[in-house]
């Protein structure tokens, strides 16, 4: 049987898709009308395709074991007094062949009326063909649900990008490897949660509607709770919450969640993605490093059999440890000159400028140094780099570093030029934590990336004795992006935000 159609006839022609969908109206009226329901049956003892395959048996091949399966027709070809389909379900496809001496002229009048994209159930011997494929003979058969509207062609698949992203069922449906990709999701979060609690971790829930948007400087959805008469905000982060937690004595904990910023749409950000979060009470920067270096190459050994990825023709990226290890100052001197950080702040300005950023005068010299950091230096780290010893205005949530209290104790793993996972010396003095805070309001200047409002709670927890403890944050949509190969955060995300459609 030929793979590379999923038309009902060889020659049968291309027809406009309203007349396709009044043909498949006229195929259930005429179910109906012979006292079928197409959407009453149920169907719970099935197998699934790759287990009745394996009932074939090469000893004794003229057995015919029966068995019954169930999917949507994805190829069907009317060849005759005979049918070949196949039939896709969660584990993959099976081949099934439906005759007319076998089913009757009756049954066979109605099972060609099937339409690609209906959904049936099928029960039969298997047995293997000519060709070798191994295949369900049809015995008999129930419709169980109609398909109204036809599938994409399989040869052309859904070839407008945003309609796969909209309709995404029929991404899954037609693309194979679309399909892959968010069933390796799946396997990763499966390994993530794994590995954590392999090592004494548990998994906790915090509030995704919280009264302050705190725990990250980010623009947050807003909106109000009627019982409660208040307004509230999606979360940003769980961070605040879980530190709680190290307050109240769970020591190792981690939270999978969602998290919301009302901020741009782009191959690397929607506004709605997944984090992992995680403290470590007694840990700090350096066992959040090894921690989630572990994590990562135990995931991409697990998952893809390999510490390769090959990202593109020019790019392989090699997760074999140890991830390199460079400072925030080096990098900058690296990109920047190694007199950077002892010029005015006039020629930091113009040097800045001659690189193309958004840079002005009104700009403090850590903006400045961020903006080229964010915007060039960022970009350019391809292979797993830990970025250390940050400026203390960029992280107002860790300790400053012993031997320099401008900067803190901190890192930002960098893949692909992408910001994977931050790690933290966690603040835990609640006279600084408040003193940061205030700064950051200070300064704030009207950004509505920061909050106005000091999280006395979260103070008030700190000032009962939060032990010293390490943190990270691990975007599993990008980590998914890199394990996978994807190029756009879109790719990995069931549902992505759109524009609504007009």
């Amino acid at each position: 049987m030929s793979n590379d159609t999923n038309t009902r006839t060889d020659d049968a022609p291309i027809v406009d898709i309203n007349d396709q969908i009044a043909q498949r109206l006229d195929n259930l009226e005429a179910w109906r009308s012979e006292g079928t329901d197409p959407y009453g049956a149920t169907f719970p003892n099935r197998t699934l395709s790759v287990d009745a395959k394996a009932l074939y048996s090469e000893d004794d091949p003229e057995a015919e074991p029966p068995v019954t399966i169930a999917g949507r027709i994805v190829l069907f070809r009317i060849m005759g007094k005979a049918v070949f389909a196949q039939l896709r379900d969660g584990d993959g496809l099976i081949q099934i062949y439906a005759q007319k001496n076998v089913l009757g002229e009756e049954l066979f009048a109605a099972f060609k009326r099937l339409d690609f994209g209906d959904i049936v159930g099928v029960s039969g011997g298997v047995f293997k063909t000519r060709t070798g494929e191994i295949t369900v003979k049809v015995q008999s058969y129930t419709l169980l649900s109609k398909a109204l509207r036809p599938l994409p062609a399989k040869h052309e698949g859904l070839v407008d990008i945003e309609q796969r992203y909209r309709q995404r069922y029929l991404d899954l449906i037609g693309n194979d490897e679309a399909a892959a990709v968010f069933r390796k999701r799946i396997d990763i979060v499966r390994e993530v949660r794994k590995f954590l609690e392999d090592r004494g971790y548990i998994e906790v829930e915090t509030p995704m509607l919280q009264v302050l948007a705190g725990g990250a400087a980010a623009r947050p959805f807003e909106t109000y709770y009627n019982a409660l008469s208040c307004p509230m905000f999606m979360r940003i982060a769980p961070e605040l919450y879980l530190k709680r937690l190290l307050v109240g004595g769970f020591e190792k904990v981690f939270e999978l969640n969602r998290n919301f910023r009302n901020e741009g749409l782009d191959r690397r950000h929607n506004p709605e993605f997944t984090m992992l979060e995680l403290y470590e009470a007694y840990g700090d920067c350096r066992t959040m490093m090894e921690l989630v270096e572990a994590l990562i190459t135990t995931v991409a050994q697990n998952v893809n059999g390999s510490l390769q990825v090959q990202l593109n023709e020019e790019t392989t990226l090699d997760f074999t440890p140890p991830f390199r290890r460079v400072t925030y100052k080096e990098l900058i001197c690296e990109r920047m000159g190694n007199d950077w950080y002892d010029v005015s702040s006039a020629e930091r300005l113009s040097r800045a400028q001659a690189l193309e950023l958004e840079v002005d005068a009104g700009m403090s010299d850590v903006l400045v140094t961020h903006e080229i950091y964010e915007k060039v230096v960022e970009h350019e780290l391809i292979q797993p780099t830990f970025v250390t010893r940050m400026p203390r205005q960029l992280v107002p949530l860790a300790k400053t570093c012993d031997d320099d209290d401008s900067l803190v104790d901190v890192y930002e793993l960098e893949i692909n030029g992408l910001e994977v996972s931050p790690g933290y010396s966690e603040l835990n003095d609640p006279i600084e934590q408040r003193k940061r805070f205030q700064e950051q309001i200070d300064t704030a200047d009207g950004n509505p990336e920061v909050s106005e409002i000091i999280d006395e709670d979260f103070l008030t927890a700190l000032e009962h004795g939060m032990p010293p403890a390490g943190g990270l944050g691990l975007g599993i949509d990008r980590l998914v992006m890199l394990l996978t190969g994807a190029e756009s955060i879109r790719d990995v995300i069931l549902f992505p935000h759109l524009r609504p459609k007009k």
